[in-house]
């Protein structure tokens, strides 16, 4: 019965997303059917296939061995703060767990590998590899298809730097496009962080959240072509020689070491960045929760953001597959990330009582928070993309808002995809 309300839901979704377009007599129906049934096979290929799935487990092998890493590092540095061993007798159990000092410093470590991985020219086949079947599956132009699956592997802003000499000349929809698969999508840097968070309660958490960049894809894709429909025959290109150079001379690296010394500036910087946010979104959150306290309470609780964020967001999550009784817990989860950021959706999710959510529901939901889409990343987007291509600026800020309903849409329906294979 929940797999059926899932499939119901995979319709709902596109249908709400089709009411949201620009132009839907543009709309090409059998253009959509396609994304959708890529979007369905890559999920079945990725999740069904034992042979896949077992090198897909084979990640959390990997990033067992990073995290380890990591904590080496943060121990070493920090001491027992960092995850060394306590000088006392641990009296409360998960007390001597520091985000700061023990999963945070994953980020750097993740952003030196990324750096050498592309340094090495390891990664550049494996995105030239899906930007060639995204033109061949899907008919979207070389460069939104290189970007689109740099997003794979990179954030928002760092993926757009493959095809930065093609920004210019996108039609509105590849411009689009491109800003939806940022939002669609999370960096690898942070991957393992999250990774890190649920492995205690979702099994294979790593695989998964792989496995739903690379799904995010043709999905982003889907929603993207439906919400603004190409009305041009042009193509956008995408053959760069060399993305990191090609793109953006600031990003040549020299040699390993330059790449290690460029990687670990680029993380501590992100590093400082996520600290940040987190201060301050979780302060303000406490101040309107504050806030809305005052006013009487509703069925025996206090109103606060995440109940009023909850019960908007609950059809999304019933839509999604979820039990009623457990769509609005979920519901919460969901606005806080679309209206803080994923990482704190991810650790209030790791923080749930174990009754909260069904192991199915986890599931659905690691896929369906795992986005950029919320207004924080907005800012670094239009901020990003309106340096790289400033005489698109005002047609970037036009988007911005449309891309975080793309991309909020485009993650809820890999969840529902999700929910009809779990």
């Amino acid at each position: 019965m929940l797999r059926l309300q899932s499939a119901l839901g995979i319709f709902a979704l596109l249908l709400i997303a089709f009411t949201l377009a620009e132009n839907r007599r543009a709309v090409s129906l059998r253009q959509a059917a396609i994304g959708l049934a890529a979007t369905f096979v890559t999920a079945v290929v990725l999740l069904k296939l034992p042979i896949v799935a077992h090198a897909f487990g084979t990640i959390n092998d990997a990033v067992g061995a990073i995290s380890a890493a990591s904590r080496a590092g943060s121990a070493f540095v920090f001491g027992y703060i960092g995850g060394g061993p306590l000088p006392f007798d641990l009296k409360v159990p998960g007390a001597d767990f520091i985000l700061a000092f023990q999963a945070l410093p994953i980020v750097l470590v993740m952003s030196v590998l990324t750096t050498l991985l592309f340094y090495w020219h390891v990664l550049p086949p494996i995105v030239r590899g899906m930007a060639w079947l995204l033109e061949r599956t899907l008919g979207v132009g070389g460069a939104v298809g290189l970007s689109t699956a740099a997003n794979i592997f990179l954030g928002m802003v760092e993926a757009p730097l493959f095809v930065r000499p093609y920004l210019a000349q996108m039609t509105r929809s590849e411009l689009f496009l491109v800003m939806t698969g940022g939002m669609a999508g999370i960096a690898g840097t942070v991957l393992v962080l999250y990774a890190t968070l649920l492995a205690p309660l979702i099994p294979d958490a790593a695989a998964h959240f792989v496995i739903a960049s690379v799904l995010g894809a043709p999905a982003a894709i889907l929603v993207s072509l439906i919400m603004v429909p190409e009305i041009s025959d042009k193509r956008t290109g995408g053959a760069l020689e060399d993305p990191w150079v090609a793109s953006d001379p600031g990003m040549n690296v020299s040699g390993t070491m330059d790449a290690i010394v460029k990687g670990t500036t680029a993380g501590l910087e992100l590093l400082l960045n996520i600290v940040a946010m987190l201060l301050v979104l979780v302060a303000l959150v406490y101040l309107v929760n504050a806030v809305l306290g005052l006013l009487p309470s509703i069925g025996g609780a206090a109103i606060s953001l995440q109940r009023l964020l909850g019960l908007v967001m609950a059809p999304v999550c019933w839509l999604m597959g979820l039990p009623w009784d457990q769509a609005i817990t979920a519901g919460s989860l969901m606005g806080t990330k679309t209206v803080l950021n994923e990482l704190i959706a991810y650790v209030d999710l790791s923080k749930l009582p174990p009754d909260a959510l069904d192991p199915r529901s986890r599931l659905i939901m690691l896929y369906a928070m795992c986005g950029f889409a919320n207004f924080a990343s907005l800012g670094i987007m239009i901020g990003g993309l309106g340096v790289m291509a400033p005489e698109r600026r005002q047609e970037i800020n036009a988007l911005g808002l449309k891309s975080i309903v793309s991309g909020t849409l485009t993650t809820c329906l890999m969840g529902a995809v999700v929910g009809v294979l779990a």
